[in-house]
């Protein structure tokens, strides 16, 4: 069995692990089962003897420690899922070899085109080995990247006895993407102190901080009449809900933001006449400025609402996930060993936020502090999506530093 992360990439991604929203189970698609069997198998093979995928789909496995003291047992973690926003079915990898900084069409629909005017960090990229998807599916690098990368280390770790660390689980969780990765996870079974996620971007990017989230449904509720004798009696609860989607300020959208700028998103409308549900989310680097958002959705709900008086509307808001910086700050010399390992591979560190969520913030919280790792994921969620190879060959040897900086 070859130990190289491409190699096992592009034998990942070919599993379609498509997650589901909509879905009350857990995991929510039984085909991610299908990547968590081939993970339990080929860590059974690597000699991983109590490697294992419980019926909720999460996969375990420990690598024994080589050396003669105690050391906190660490973790590597990344999902096995791919996002719902786009097919992750027959997926058909590519591998464009020597990357010279040409345009990149996809051959089955060729309109998606990476260009560096679009994807800078293609820049970046000149003499590397760049993988994408064919143009009608995304490519699965979020996060098979993570988990080939993990899993060439694992079979590094075993290879090679000169690699001295302490005990070393494997934890692969599903529908991280629909904001569940963790919901199920057996801690006992984990049974470790610090981990570390990789699912992250750029070269050398380590985050320690991520967005503060919740979930709003706004539900309105309109009144109904026959569309022939509807004047003067029908207030639709679907242009109701379409008056306050258009009235939401542009200036915190997801589109007109960046860096450390929160956002209000409205995801998903459903209903009819008699009632309407919006979904939004909410995103912060503050926590104390999410109920500032949705007193805004609030505000400009009653504003809507004076025009129907016969309609009414509730808002109900869910905690998502919170900032993984409020654990991570007691725990300094977890993120100083991610950076420490970053460096002895030869690249700089990029310390930043996160823009979104992972496993790592909600598993800080569930008392594992687990800031996030590079693995070279770009254009994420989209048929844009790609990664380098050098990219995951570089995620490896980082995973293999904090590995032995731990066991110091």
């Amino acid at each position: 069995m070859t130990h190289s992360a491409l190699e096992r990439f592009l034998r990942y991604v070919k599993i379609d692990t498509q997650s589901d929203p909509n879905s009350i189970t857990c995991p929510s698609t039984e085909k991610q089962k299908n990547l968590g069997q081939l993970l339990v198998n080929e860590m059974l093979t690597l000699g991983i003897k109590d490697a294992e995928m419980d019926t909720n789909g999460y996969v375990y496995g420990t690598i024994e420690s080589n050396i003669n003291k105690e050391v906190p047992t660490i973790f590597f973690c990344s999902h096995m899922d791919t996002s719902p926003d786009s097919s992750g079915t027959n997926i058909k990898p590519i591998v464009h070899s020597n990357y010279r900084g040409e345009d990149i069409v996809l051959p089955l629909d060729s309109n998606i085109v990476l260009t560096t005017t679009a994807f800078p960090y293609l820049l970046q990229q000149i003499g590397n080995d760049i993988v994408t998807a064919s143009g009608d599916t995304l490519l699965g690098a979020d996060n098979k990247a993570g988990v080939a990368a993990i899993m060439s280390a694992a079979q590094i770790l075993i290879e090679n006895e000169k690699i001295k660390h302490g005990r070393i689980k494997l934890f692969f969780t599903p529908d991280e993407e629909i904001g569940r990765g963790v919901d199920k996870a057996d801690l006992k079974k984990l049974n470790a102190q610090f981990g570390y996620t990789l699912d992250g971007g750029k070269l050398g990017a380590i985050e320690n901080e991520n967005f503060s989230a919740d979930g709003l449904t706004l539900t309105i509720k309109g009144v109904s009449a026959h569309p022939g004798y509807a004047k003067g009696k029908m207030e639709s609860a679907i242009k109701i809900a379409s008056e306050i989607v258009s009235r939401l300020p542009k200036a915190i959208s997801p589109e007109h933001t960046s860096n450390r700028e929160g956002f209000i998103h409205p995801v998903n409308i459903s209903g009819g006449i008699e009632e309407c549900k919006l979904e939004f989310i909410i995103r912060d680097f503050e926590k104390e400025n999410l109920p500032v958002h949705a007193n805004g959705i609030e505000m400009i709900s009653q504003a809507v609402l004076k025009n129907y008086p016969n309609s009414t509307y509730t808002i109900e808001v869910k905690e998502q996930y919170r900032n993984m910086k409020e654990i991570l700050d007691e725990y300094p010399h977890v993120l100083n060993h991610a950076i420490s390992a970053i460096k002895k591979a030869g690249i700089t560190p990029i310390q930043t936020g996160m823009r979104g969520g992972t496993d790592g913030a909600r598993l800080s919280f569930m008392g594992l502090p687990c800031p996030n790792i590079f693995v070279g994921e770009q254009a994420f969620h989209s048929k844009y999506e790609w990664v380098s190879k050098q990219d995951m060959e570089k995620a490896t040897e980082v995973i293999l530093n904090i590995c032995e900086l731990w066991a110091q």
